[in-house]
């Protein structure tokens, strides 16, 4: 019965590893492009300190930067809390802690 079981179940474990993969790929790029958004601040603060750049400029392109961070870091928490929960509802249903 054992086998019967992992044939029918296939396709529906195939799809769940394709999205898992997806989404551990999605996760990936975004701290990549978090990693990208500091380096872009941190030539940005190197420029203010050599003249390059004014106060006021500085400021506008500061904000947009770490606008866009924050909202990769609420966007990689918000994935990972569905996670969580996940795996607390598997262990409150197997009855494990």
């Amino acid at each position: 019965m054992l086998l019967v079981d992992d044939i029918l179940f296939s396709p529906v474990s195939s799809i769940l590893w394709i999205f898992r993969e997806i989404s551990k790929i999605a996760h990936e790029e975004l701290a990549g492009e978090g990693q990208s958004i500091t380096e872009q601040l941190r030539l940005l603060y190197m420029q203010l300190e050599t003249g390059r750049i004014t106060e006021q400029q500085f400021d506008a392109e500061e904000m947009l930067l770490l606008d866009r961070l924050d909202a990769i870091e609420s966007r990689l928490k918000d994935e990972e809390e569905p996670e969580e929960l996940d795996i607390a509802a598997t262990e409150d249903e197997s009855g494990n802690p």
